[in-house]
Parts: C-alpha cells; sequence; structure tokens
C-alpha cells in the first residue's frame, strides 16, 4: 500500500522544502523502505526550459528527457531513484492536458472547471505512474497562501479524504525567526501559516520549523497548542554548514519517527537506521586533507542555483579526493575586454567552463579556454563550454581563424552548427531553427562510445559504452575532426553511429577533458561522477606541483 506525504511551505519561500523532502526520503530509505518523490509547480510555465536562469536557477533533466525543477536534483542526489517525466508537473502542463482533452471532446460537452477537471488531472498526475513504493512524498512549490498553488492545496485536500488519514500526511514547512531586539524566537509567523493552510481545509500532521538557532521548548508547546498538533511533530530545522548533514539532523529530532507514528508502521530500533554513510560524508567536508581552489567561468554567475548541480557534483569530486573545494564564480564577460583580467585565473589549480546559451560571454570563455590550455591547468568543458573549447582549438591550433558557432549568427567557419537530426535509439528525430524553443532540444540520456586508449576510457574505468544526459540544440561539426585531431585535439567519446562528437581531449596536457553531455546531473555524493573525482584529482595534483 502506497502512503503519500506532502510537504508544504509557509511563511517565506527557499526554506528548503527541496532539501527537506529529499532527506526525509532518505531517512525512509535508511529504514528500509521503498520512496519515490515528486514535485509539483504552481507556474503557468509548461516546464522550466525556456525559463531564465536568473528566475528559475538550473534545469534538471532526467534520462527521459524531462526540463524539470531543480529540487528534482536533490531528491536523486539523497536517494539514488531515478526522476522521470512523470516526476514534476507544472499548472501550464495541467491545463495544457485537460484543455487538449476538452478540445478532443473527452468531458462530453462538460463545463470544464478546476474543480472537478484540474483538480482530478492533478489527483491523477500524484497517483500515477506508481509500482511498489511505500512512500511518495510529493512537494508543493511556492508559499501557502500565493493564489497560483490554490488548485494544488484543493487537490491534495481532496486526496487526504479520498485515501484517509491511514495513507496520506500533511508536512508544513515554516520559519521562525528571531527578533534581535525582542530576544526571541517568534512564532506569530508559523501560526497564521498554519491558519492560512487551514483555511483550504488542510490541517498539518507535522510541523518542520526553520531556525538560526534552537527553538526553546515553551516556544515548541506553544506552536503545538495553537496549531493542534502535538509537541514531538514540531521539529526544530536548524540552519547546518552542509546540506548533507540534514538528514543527520531530521533523524536527532525525530522527524522519520514521527512520520512512521502518524502511518501507524512499525519504528524499528534506532539501530536499525544506519545513517553511517552520511555521517562520513559529514565529515570528509568537515576536515578535509587539503584545499584546491576552481575557477567556474559562467554567464550565470549573479544566481549561483543557476550551476546548482555543477557546484555540488565539485563537491563530491572533493569528498573523492578527501579535500574541500572552493569554487571562485567568474562572469566570463569580464574576459572579453582589452585589458582582460586573466591573471585572476593564475591562482587557481582548475578551470571549469559550465554550459549556457547564446554569444555573451561566449569570447571570454574561449579566453579562458587559451589560458587553460598555455598554463597547462586543469580544464573541464561542459556542452558550451566544449564548444568553446573545439572553437578555440581550431582557432589556434588547426589554422582556422574565423571559427565561429551559427548560434551567434553567421560565421566563416561554422565549427559548431544546429542540430537538426539524431537518432533516439532506432528513431529519427529532426529539429529546424522555427520550432519552438520548448523541448526542441538533444534532451535526455543518450549513448556514447569511447575510443580505447583515451584518456576518458581510463576515467570511467569500464566498458567503452557510457550513457549520460543531454541538454543543448547546436553540435561541432564533424566535418573539422580531421584537422582538429591533426592538431591534437581528440574525438574521444562519439554518438554510437560516430555522427556526433561527445567527448574532445587534448593530447599532451596533465588534464583537457570538453564533453557535449551534463555529467553534473548524475553525480551523488556517495558516488561521485567519475569525470569530477578524476578533474579535482587533476586540481589537487597540480596544488602539488606549485
Amino acid at each position: 500500500m502506497t502512503r503519500f506525504i506532502f510537504i508544504t511551505g509557509g511563511v517565506v519561500s527557499s526554506l528548503g522544502k527541496g532539501i527537506a523532502s529529499a532527506a526525509l526520503g532518505a531517512l525512509l530509505q535508511a529504514r528500509g523502505y521503498k520512496v519515490r518523490l515528486r514535485k509539483l509547480d504552481p507556474y503557468i510555465n509548461v516546464d522550466p526550459g525556456t525559463m531564465s536562469p536568473y528566475q528559475h536557477g538550473e534545469v534538471y533533466v532526467t534520462d527521459d528527457g524531462a526540463e524539470t525543477d531543480l529540487d528534482l536534483g536533490h531528491y536523486e542526489r539523497f536517494t539514488g531513484v531515478a526522476a522521470r517525466q512523470s516526476d514534476n508537473v507544472t499548472t501550464g502542463r495541467i491545463y495544457s492536458n485537460v484543455i487538449a482533452r476538452e478540445r478532443k471532446g473527452e468531458y462530453l460537452g462538460a463545463t470544464v472547471q478546476v474543480i472537478p477537471h484540474i483538480t482530478d488531472a492533478i489527483k491523477e498526475f500524484v497517483t500515477s505512474d506508481l509500482t511498489d513504493e511505500d512512500f511518495v512524498l510529493c512537494e508543493i512549490g511556492g508559499t501557502v497562501g500565493d493564489i497560483e498553488g490554490l488548485p494544488f492545496l484543493e487537490a491534495i485536500r481532496q486526496l487526504g479524504n479520498e485515501l484517509g488519514r491511514e495513507r496520506v500526511l500533511f508536512v508544513h514547512l515554516t520559519l521562525m525567526p528571531y527578533i534581535p531586539a525582542a530576544g526571541e524566537i517568534k512564532t506569530k509567523p508559523t501560526q497564521h501559516s498554519v491558519k492560512e493552510l487551514l483555511s483550504v481545509g488542510i490541517q498539518a500532521d507535522i510541523l518542520v520549523c526553520r531556525s538560526d538557532r534552537p527553538i526553546p521548548e515553551d516556544s515548541r508547546r506553544k506552536l503545538a497548542l495553537f496549531c493542534n498538533v502535538k509537541p514531538e511533530r514540531v521539529i526544530e530545522a536548524l540552519d547546518v554548514d552542509t546540506i548533507y548533514d540534514v538528514p543527520n539532523r531530521y533523524h536527532e529530532a525525530g522527524f522519520d519517527t514521527e512520520v512512521l507514528k502518524h502511518f501507524g508502521m512499525a519504528e524499528g530500533r534506532e539501530s536499525d537506521v544506519d545513517l553511517t554513510a552520511w555521517r562520513n560524508t559529514v565529515h570528509r567536508i568537515r576536515e578535509p586533507e587539503g584545499e584546491v581552489s576552481i575557477a567556474v567561468v559562467g554567464k550565470y554567475t549573479n544566481l549561483l542555483d543557476a550551476y546548482k548541480s555543477l557546484s555540488e557534483a565539485l563537491g563530491h569530486g572533493g569528498i573523492a579526493n578527501n579535500v574541500r573545494v572552493k569554487l571562485d564564480w567568474i562572469e566570463s564577460e569580464i574576459f572579453e575586454s582589452d585589458s582582460a583580467p586573466l591573471a585572476r585565473l593564475e591562482s587557481v589549480n582548475g578551470i571549469l567552463v559550465p554550459g549556457g546559451f547564446g554569444e555573451r560571454g561566449a569570447e571570454g570563455k574561449v579566453a579562458a579556454v587559451t589560458f587553460a590550455r598555455e598554463r597547462m591547468i586543469p580544464f573541464f568543458g561542459i556542452c558550451f563550454g566544449m564548444q568553446m573549447a573545439v572553437i578555440e582549438a581550431a582557432r589556434n591550433l588547426a589554422g582556422v581563424p574565423g571559427a565561429g558557432s551559427t548560434e551567434f549568427g553567421k560565421c566563416a567557419e561554422s565549427v559548431v552548427g544546429l542540430l537538426t537530426e539524431w537518432k533516439r535509439g532506432n528513431v529519427v528525430e529532426q529539429r529546424s531553427g522555427e520550432d519552438d524553443l520548448g523541448g526542441t532540444m538533444r534532451l535526455g540520456a543518450y549513448p556514447c562510445r569511447l575510443a580505447e586508449g583515451s584518456k576518458v576510457a581510463e576515467i570511467y574505468g569500464g566498458g567503452l559504452d557510457i550513457s549520460e544526459r543531454h541538454r543543448h540544440r547546436y553540435e561541432v561539426n564533424i566535418d573539422y575532426r580531421e584537422r582538429l585531431e591533426a592538431a591534437g585535439l581528440i574525438f574521444s567519446g562519439m554518438s554510437p553511429d560516430g555522427v556526433l562528437p561527445e567527448i574532445v581531449e587534448l593530447r599532451d596536457h596533465p588534464w583537457f577533458v570538453g564533453v557535449q553531455f551534463h555529467p553534473e546531473l548524475k553525480s551523488k555524493p556517495f558516488q561521485p561522477h567519475p569525470l569530477f573525482a578524476s578533474f579535482i584529482k587533476a586540481a589537487v595534483e597540480q596544488v602539488r606541483l606549485v
């Protein structure tokens, strides 16, 4: 029997519902239960694929090609359960599906309304595509009181009635602010938030209270009294120095225990909950044996959520090598002026150029690639970063000074061009420059064949066939392969049909790798991606050379 846990948020946004959901999922896993995590987003966009990284942050891509909310990355990293298209839905997608069904006449002429048609579609999303999961944790985006979230709250209220309290639990995450002038933590914002939730018919069963300091016992009793929950179900959620300590803290606070008590399930002995891996990870983060500095030369560095999986994957590489990874986020445009301050890269132990879209900052990324290549600094190019590395090599090594990308308009030598046709299994997919932006990229997991004896084949350490997740419209032009390889840039990873370049590496360089895919999307704290582990290892060796 599958049980459903709905996580809502109140008072303010950005309290960490995604981390709370992921951490609870990890704790239930540690007790031997099978979990699945989902996210309901109230915004009207069909998916985040066309949204600005400055507004929404990173777009997380699943194996089956869904462009989803970045919280799904947290779910995967904490639980190891691969997310799917069916694990993230938005208001836009719900309404699109309902309107499409209405146009087909599936409602038999009925007046289509928010209740029951929209709420039924939401409930169908929550309860479909499940197998034998013990728990489905479903996070509701936004904050209670937002007008956009009302249909989602109504839908989960209905599910609470339809499935019964023995199968549904409501968790509400709130903020308990400390007022310095009064010298105390205030419970009133949480009380109002719970009242707002109750106004739509949902009684919170467990309160998770974010605070920057321990919550006094009398404040917890007061909250329990006014919010109609048991005192032990007011869970303290203190700020931590690493998100990977959250499962440990929640377990100590009794979060997972109270969840199981609600469902009347056997709790098991505390010794049965093995959190050793989480504690070891936190220990390695807090007490590293050294430190490396990595420059991330990107174009969305003013909002670090735009590179959430990337920063986490670099941290995982640090865990694998037992070092702290210090990140220097650099806006690539600063390297495009005549007085380019490339000296800022002098002190780093590695340079990473991440993905991105559009011409802005592209030449600055090319300049960073040149610096890494000439100074023999470990370099990692991801997606757009790989394309800039190929353009740099074409211009400065292969004698193609006009090398560029058609993404920026017409160019003398289109070393990078628009991808219009590719294979996905036995199916040929086609796109054109006139298609809608949403969903027109090469998205999701695709296979890659590694070149025998290459550096990346050694890094992956297994067979020559790998699978990685993609999100891009433009590809490196295979017609330039011969000239580039003659100049020292080796195409060490290709699509199985040999048409699409997936990985390049530079001969006679300590560590210079560019990949067309996004390896950061598959990295986990307990299983750091081999490319990130190897990159950080090369950075550690760079430190020793200095």
